[in-house]
């Protein structure tokens, strides 16, 4: 993983390649990766770097991939599912759904490079995202809400707030975007790459 997010073997793979044999060759392989870490996995990688190589619309990004890499072995959830796990939602070819809804963006005057933000992406189940269609964050959430405090949960299986919490964290979203509109979506972009960023750190040092 360490090669996919620092891009190593990305511009010419043979002489990055022959140069790591021959220090692997001098030293325990452990001492060399950590000596590597140290000086490409630095703080300021995982705070300033890393969110903003998440600053992007191509939804093959490796740095996407690793995110979801992570969710699949934290066993997470699809945003706003009670049941249903990130890793079953690939694993049956589910969609990636929007966050701040395309429509929405769209005819607010965005563009494709910028309501195609990875960071506006979640794994999300069809059904749902059918009956949030495109409505602001604000909006759909507080239908959410309505629904938990009546029980009627056609939304969304989800409980309750305790619930709903652990579904935002375990899918990065930050929990303010319960009041967002098309005002805050820039904001909503750099607090959730951040929160994305953190989660592969953890799940990077994890393995």
């Amino acid at each position: 993983m360490y090669s996919i997010l620092t891009g190593r073997y990305s511009g010419s793979p043979e002489s990055a390649f022959d140069f790591d044999i021959k220090q692997i060759a001098n030293k325990p392989f452990d001492e060399y990766l950590k000596e590597k870490e140290d000086g490409e996995l630095s703080d300021a990688y995982w705070n300033a770097s890393l969110p903003q190589s998440l600053d992007t619309s191509v939804a093959n990004s490796p740095y996407f991939n690793v995110f979801l890499a992570s969710q699949v072995k934290g066993n997470d959830k699809g945003f706003l599912s009670k049941d249903v796990l990130v890793g079953d939602l690939i694993a049956l070819r589910g969609d990636i759904h929007h966050l701040f809804p395309r429509d929405y963006l769209k005819k607010n005057g965005l563009n494709r490079s910028k309501y195609n933000q990875i960071a506006n992406y979640v794994y999300m189940q069809s059904e749902i995202n059918i009956k949030v269609g495109n409505k602001p964050p604000t909006e759909y959430f507080s239908l959410l809400k309505n629904e938990i405090s009546e029980n009627t949960y056609s939304l969304s299986g989800i409980a309750n707030e305790e619930e709903l919490l652990e579904n935002l964290k375990s899918n990065c979203v930050p929990p303010e975007i319960m009041k967002m509109e098309i005002s805050d979506y820039d904001t909503f972009l750099t607090m959730r790459r951040k929160l994305m960023a953190k989660k592969i750190k953890d799940y990077y040092f994890s393995l």
